[in-house]
């Protein structure tokens, strides 16, 4: 099964311009890697004032763990499930803007911890080996989500 932007937008609440990434490139049940192009669209639904701020770069992340998320969930519950990002720390924005970044953008997500009411991500997104931002974001779930995780499955691998 292919993990491309159709898959994702059939799995988390994020739908049209507002669902940014375009494939899942890699994940197991401690982490994911995303590939994104919206950056670069003008039409992107974060720009204001003619640019993309990379601050920005949380909305992707958030998007990430919405996506690893649906991947854990077991297939038999179907609908979204509800989470809702409560807090970002330590976030480091490298650079000003990411509209100006030529290359995909290579979000990452690793878990650091999770229970019944919540888990702790850590993030970072790059350019190739170019850090553009990092922090840690936390997300409140409900007790459906919360529930027992499917197991892992492919695509792995960091191809492009």
């Amino acid at each position: 099964m292919k993990l491309d932007r159709h898959w994702i937008a059939a799995h988390i609440p994020h739908q049209g311009s507002m669902c940014l990434l375009e494939e899942v490139l890699y994940w197991d049940a401690q982490q994911l890697t995303c590939r994104s192009v919206s950056h670069r669209d003008a039409g992107n639904p974060l720009r204001a004032h003619d640019r993309l701020g990379a601050a920005c770069a949380i909305e992707y992340a958030a998007q990430a763990l919405a996506v690893h998320g649906a991947l854990l969930r077991p297939t038999s519950q179907g609908s979204h499930g509800f989470a809702m990002l409560t807090s970002a720390r330590a976030v480091d924005l490298v650079v000003a803007r990411l509209d100006d970044i030529h290359g995909d953008l290579l979000v990452g997500a690793q878990r650091l911890h999770a229970d019944g009411r919540g888990a702790l991500y850590s993030f970072a997104v790059h350019e190739g080996a170019q850090l553009l931002a990092q922090g840690r974001l936390t997300v409140l779930l409900d007790a459906a989500q919360a529930a027992k995780p499917a197991a892992a499955g492919a695509p792995r691998g960091t191809s492009t």
